[in-house]
Order: structure tokens, then sequence, then C-alpha cells
């Protein structure tokens, strides 16, 4: 979608599974400041962000509350962080197709703004406080719940947003002596890039890993040799014994 096009109408709402009644207030929310000033326009979704900034950290800190009633007050904020930064948000906006969305200028539009974590991330709270105001708490706890309860559940686990580049890293130089190396290929139009990563260990390819980005792709690529290399050595590592948390209710 092009930067001078307006939002499809129902693209967002089929998107979320949330029907707007307010058409203004969707549009505000994928309003990107460059947009607006390219086009003159006095709304953004700034103020939006700084709405959903605190209803998605109210309902992200009540659902792990209610869920692990046995984490101390230290483990709750490690949780809520690993679940409410920028890079989170930015991997659950591009899970909805939210960069497709997004109403930039022509300058940003041209630099890649649609998969840039900040907008992304930006853009996704500006949703939820829109959904919010829209909708109603009800509305936007239940669809804030249902895109971040998997991710907190797997971040318990030990999966998620754990950094598996660094874990790897660390194992290997601890076990192995020898720090990993990546090689990534990239294919696809600029608009809709592909990425695919190996990463060998002193010479032994260990892992693959495709994704939308470098990053992601890296980080599936060292979670599979990660996993791989502590089968073989066994034991876990000093962070994962840092993170021993209680089964969900």
């Amino acid at each position: 979608m092009g930067s001078s096009e307006a939002v499809p109408v129902g693209a967002l709402d089929a998107a979320l599974g949330v029907a707007f009644r307010d058409p203004g207030l969707r549009e505000a929310a994928v309003t990107h400041r460059s947009f607006a000033f390219e086009q003159a326009l006095d709304v953004t979704n700034e103020r939006l962000e700084f709405l959903g900034d605190s209803v998605l950290g109210l309902i992200v800190t009540d659902m792990a509350y209610r869920s692990y009633p046995e984490l101390a007050e230290g483990q709750l904020a490690k949780l809520r962080a690993a679940i409410v930064n920028m890079h989170a948000l930015a991997d659950v906006a591009r899970d909805l197709g939210i960069g497709d969305l997004v109403l930039l200028g022509k300058g940003e539009e041209g630099s890649g703004g649609r998969d840039k974590a900040s907008i992304l991330a930006d853009a996704l709270e500006a949703i939820f406080g829109a959904v919010y105001l829209d909708r109603g708490l009800d509305v936007a706890t239940e669809l804030i719940e249902r895109l971040f309860r998997p991710r907190m559940e797997a971040y318990v686990r030990g999966e998620g947003d754990r950094d598996f580049k660094t874990a790897l890293q660390e194992l290997a130089s601890h076990r192995q002596r020898a720090l990993p190396i990546y090689e990534v290929q990239e294919s696809g139009p600029d608009h809709q890039k592909e990425f695919a990563a190996t990463v060998s260990v002193a010479g032994e390819r260990l892992g693959a890993g495709a994704g939308r980005t470098k990053k992601e792709a890296e980080q599936h690529a060292a979670r599979e040799a990660y996993e791989r290399l502590r089968g073989r050595v066994g034991g876990e590592t000093s962070e994962e014994g840092r993170w021993s948390f209680p089964k969900s209710r």
C-alpha cells in the first residue's frame, strides 16, 4: 500500500478481530507523523500511542499478576519487560500485518519504515489506545490477552523473546572455545525481503533459520544451534537457572 492511500475499510478490523465504531480513531491510530506532515494533517497517532502504552502496561501486568501468583515482584517486572518492549511489540505488529496499514510519508516509506521496529511498536500501542477509546476496556483486554498471553507463556517456558544469539555465544565459548559464525542470504523484492541464516561453531554447521529480517533469521538459527549444542554437552546455562517459573494457572 502506498503512503498516500487511506487505510482500506475493514483491513485493520480484520487484522485485529475487532470492529471499530469510529473510523476516525481507526485512521488516527495508523497515521505516522511523517504522513501527517506531508498531508498537512493535525492528527497523528502519537497521543493514542501515549494512551495505549498505559493500557497495554496495565493489562499485561494484570495478566502476569493473576497468572503467576507465586512470582516475586522482581520476577514479575522481568516478565513484563520481556513482553512489553519495542522489539516484542514490533514482532506482534508484523504478525498482524500492521506495517502494510501504517500511513507513512514518502521519506519513511523509502527508508523501510514499514518494517522499522519503532514505527511498528508505536503504531500497535496507538491501536490499543484507539480500541480502548472506541470499544472500552473489556474489548481492549480481550485483544491484548489474545495477542500476548501465548508470548508470555512461551517466555515462562524459556522461549519467546529470549536472546538465543547471546545464549549460543556464551555456550559455544564456554564449551567449544569458539564463537558462532553466521551466514545470511536474502531474497525477494525490497518491500518483501526474506532472509535465510545458518550458523556454524568450530567449522560445524549447527543451525538454520528464516525470517522477515536478518535478526529474526539469525535468532532462529541460533536457537536451533543452541538446543543442539546444549543437548550434546548436557546441563543448563546460568541464564536458564535465573528463570524458574511456576506453571501458569
